[in-house]
């Protein structure tokens, strides 16, 4: 089995930093792409920013050049750096990972516990 355990919530004000982290242990013989999802209370779960194994990020447009997605492959484990907070930026965040737990096995989906990041003065 694969397990994903995330770190670093918390409170902040607005124009603060938080950064999270999830790193993945258990069987694993290889992770493709790992991205962080979140929800906001009422809203639907969206896709936030994800890293390819060998490094490409994508992120969507309402936190580009706040967050920063990073992956450090030796420890199986991914980064959101968060500068620049917003009260909208306040709800449960979600790392994922598409997990190979052979050679021969196709990629699946796993996902942290949750993180809640909220941000109010």
């Amino acid at each position: 089995q694969v397990q994903l355990v995330e770190s670093g919530g918390g409170l902040v004000q607005p124009g603060g930093s938080l950064r999270l982290s999830c790193a993945a242990s258990g069987r694993i013989f290889s992770i493709n792409a790992m991205g962080w999802y979140r929800q906001a209370p009422g809203k639907q779960l969206e896709l936030v920013a994800t890293v390819s194994s060998a490094g490409s990020t994508n992120y969507v447009d309402s936190v580009k050049g706040r967050f920063t997605i990073s992956r450090d492959n030796a420890k199986n484990t991914v980064y959101l750096q968060m500068n620049s907070l917003k009260p909208e930026d306040t709800a449960v965040y979600y790392c994922n990972a598409v997990v190979q737990v052979a050679s021969w096995s196709s990629g699946s989906n796993y996902w942290g516990q949750g993180a809640q990041v909220s941000v109010s003065s």
